[in-house]
């Protein structure tokens, strides 16, 4: 009987201690190697929302210009008068600055808080 036992020992195959570690820290590696790859797009997916945000705004005053004659002041009035889909930008997500001139003339960039946060 202890003989039946010692040839069913000696027939068992498996891995070692040694190559199961391996593989650990090869799956270790290429899980790093995500997790930085990753964050990558992310905030450039962030940079590419906030100029999108931007554009958007920057094309609803111009459109507001052209029917009016007049730079909206706000996002707010732009929103209140339909060129802004509700629920609209909030004020912070761009800055939204209209110079009187002569010639009046728009300028809108990057916030600081919504798609354009840090």
């Amino acid at each position: 009987m202890f003989e039946r036992v010692r040839a069913a020992r000696e027939n068992e195959s498996g891995f070692t201690l040694v190559e199961l570690l391996v593989v650990i820290v090869i799956l270790g590696v290429l899980a790093g190697i995500v997790v930085f790859s990753v964050s990558g797009i992310t905030s450039r997916g962030k940079t590419e929302a906030c100029k999108a945000t931007v554009s958007t705004v920057q094309v609803a005053g111009e459109a507001y210009y052209a029917k009016n004659g007049a730079y909206a002041a706000t996002t707010a009035i732009l929103t209140s008068s339909g060129f802004l889909q509700p629920p609209a930008l909030g004020a912070t997500d761009v800055t939204y600055v209209v110079a009187a001139g002569p010639p009046a003339s728009l300028t809108v960039t990057p916030g600081t808080t919504g798609s354009c946060a840090p």
